[in-house]
């Protein structure tokens, strides 16, 4: 049994992450979970106390929790925005950020059986050559079902608008096999709106041209050139839906994006991307591609004027290259705050759509 006369027993030092705050005990693992961690500028925060998180929904899950040690739940109560979790000055400047914050819903198209709705290819040319093009397109497509049971899903309908909302195509899409599920209570599609649908194949050639700024298929650069960014929600199957193939790279996917999945990183519904970040409802009924489009784009541009402390180096593409570049001595020797600075993030964020890189990773 100790004495009072024994010396008190020296502290252990604990080595805390700059980014979370987790602590550890031994320098070798605060490093290790640095590695895997990728802490940049680009990780969503809490606006209060400045603590890194995965995705948006775990700094939610941080500002609502009761148990919190920080006044982030109490600050975020009063003076927060519950969408894009902001805390503003005042009361007065709250009300007025969430006025634009809150988005209006987008009026749907409807089902009427129109004409197909499209832009100008040449006007896109001619933007291009001004210098005024706007790099991302944002495109949804409804399904209808084939097979013998109906769970294959045909492309039945398209649409694509500009970063303005504009609609620059919208048609219904002859599907190539036999339709035998309309799925109805969702598309609100009947044999009559596809029975003068345009074919397949133009719906392709009319697509490429727009998202390559008017170039047809047999004459697009290998690199693609300046084509343009393709904004959805789990787009790769509405492009293999329609048979077409696009660069990843160029892809701007809502379902896939880090900061806007779930906390265990698995993809939210758009439906409720919608109402959680822009402050109103989609799919209330039948699933309107148009109103899909408008959301989707929102959401990009929200995620892509996010103000982040923009780095000098943005690193080259390889898991942990910052750490691969030094020997564990060297690691060893650096202040938390110094495995920070050399810490990549590991996806590609948006706000760097803005800057002349924007064609690097995704």
């Amino acid at each position: 049994m100790a004495s009072d006369t024994d010396p008190p027993k020296p502290q252990t030092q604990r080595h805390k992450c700059p980014a979370c705050y987790q602590q550890f005990n031994r320098k070798l693992h605060l490093i290790e979970h640095m590695k895997i961690s990728y802490h940049s500028v680009h990780q969503p925060r809490c606006w209060v106390c400045q603590k890194h998180c995965k995705s948006f929904e775990s700094v939610r899950e941080h500002i609502n929790n009761p148990l919190s040690k920080t006044n982030c739940s109490k600050i975020f109560a009063e003076q927060g925005c519950n969408y894009c979790l902001r805390v503003l000055d005042s009361p007065s400047a709250l009300d007025e950020h969430k006025q634009m914050c809150c988005l209006i819903a987008p009026v749907p198209l409807g089902t009427k059986i129109t004409p197909c709705i499209e832009s100008n290819v040449s006007s896109i040319m001619d933007e291009m050559q001004n210098g005024k093009v706007q790099r991302a397109v944002a495109m949804d497509c409804e399904m209808v079902g084939g097979g013998s049971d109906g769970s294959i899903d045909l492309c039945a309908r398209v649409c694509l608008v500009d970063e303005d909302e504009n609609i620059i195509l919208h048609t219904y899409v002859q599907p190539q096999t036999p339709v035998t599920d309309y799925r109805y209570e969702v598309t609100g599609l009947t044999e009559d709106h596809l029975r003068d649908a345009m074919p397949l194949n133009e719906v392709q050639d009319k697509i490429t041209k727009i998202l390559h700024n008017g170039e047809s298929v047999g004459r697009i650069p290998p690199d693609g050139g300046m084509a343009r960014l393709l904004v959805g929600h789990s787009i790769q199957h509405d492009l293999d839906c329609l048979r077409m193939k696009y660069p990843g790279h160029l892809q701007r996917d809502t379902a896939k994006y880090r900061p806007l999945l779930k906390t265990n990183l698995v993809s939210h519904s758009l439906k409720r991307l919608t109402k959680t970040y822009l402050g109103y409802d989609i799919q209330s009924g039948i699933h309107d591609p148009y109103e899909d489009c408008i959301s989707v784009m929102r959401l990009y541009k929200r995620m892509r004027g996010q103000d982040h402390q923009q780095v000098a180096r943005l690193g080259d593409g390889k898991a942990n290259s910052g750490f691969d570049s030094f020997r564990s001595t060297e690691l060893d020797k650096k202040t938390p705050d110094e495995l920070y600075e050399i810490s990549i993030s590991d996806y590609k964020c948006w706000c760097l759509d803005l800057s002349k890189d924007c064609n690097r990773g995704s």
